[in-house]
């Protein structure tokens, strides 16, 4: 018999649940070409967003003790897993694109019904709920998958001298604005972020305003 690679794509029945969730396993392969503005720590390329996914679930294992022993580190690590595969089809929307964000969400919506809906229905509702609990952030563990969202770039730009702050015109109040969803997670990860802001600040790569 053929492989499931092969190209006898019959081997299953197609509508098999076997096989909706291998049609989802080759769809999301595609977030390995959705770039980010994040630049890697060697500053060689930007990263995409499998990788991002990656470094974020990675961060959740390294820094799960800082935050309450009670968040479920499973249900985090799957909401890191699935929150950006919108992107396949909404495209990533930089952090500080004012523009951008104001249909985000909605475009993000549509994406995330679309590719969770490749799915078997059961499996796709309960991706398709953990994707909504990220987004509402009501939870703990929301709570810390946004932190590690918002910390990865911060971290990245810090070790990188800004590279991608000063392509983008990007100020400390604005990244302050952006990071401050991290102490509902954190107040640890929270004193981090803030020094490095005043770090960044202080070393000249993250200015207070643009010059007029």
């Amino acid at each position: 018999m053929d492989s499931i690679g092969s190209d006898n794509r019959q081997v299953y029945p197609k509508q098999s649940a076997l096989m909706q969730k291998i049609d989802f396993i080759k769809e999301v392969d595609k977030l390995k070409t959705i770039l980010r503005r994040t630049i890697l720590f060697d500053k060689s390329r930007q990263e995409n967003d499998a990788e991002h996914t990656w470094e974020l679930a990675m961060m959740a294992v390294v820094l799960y003790d800082s935050v309450s022993p009670n968040t479920d580190l499973l249900r985090c690590l799957k909401m890191l897993l699935i929150h950006d595969l919108v992107e396949i089809y909404a495209g990533d929307t930089y952090a500080y694109d004012q523009t951008g964000i104001v249909d985000q969400h909605e475009r993000e919506r549509h994406s995330a019904e679309k590719i969770f809906g490749i799915l078997p229905k059961s499996l796709g509702d309960e991706m398709l709920h953990l994707w909504e609990e990220f987004e509402a952030r009501t939870t703990s563990e929301a709570k810390f998958a946004r932190a590690l969202d918002r910390l990865q770039p911060l971290l990245h730009n810090y070790y990188t001298d800004g590279v991608s702050w000063q392509k983008h015109a990007v100020t400390a109040p604005q990244v302050r604005y952006s990071m401050a969803v991290i102490r509902d997670s954190s107040d640890e990860l929270g004193e981090l972020v803030d020094s490095l802001i005043d770090d960044a600040v202080k070393r000249g790569f993250l200015p207070e305003s643009l010059p007029s």
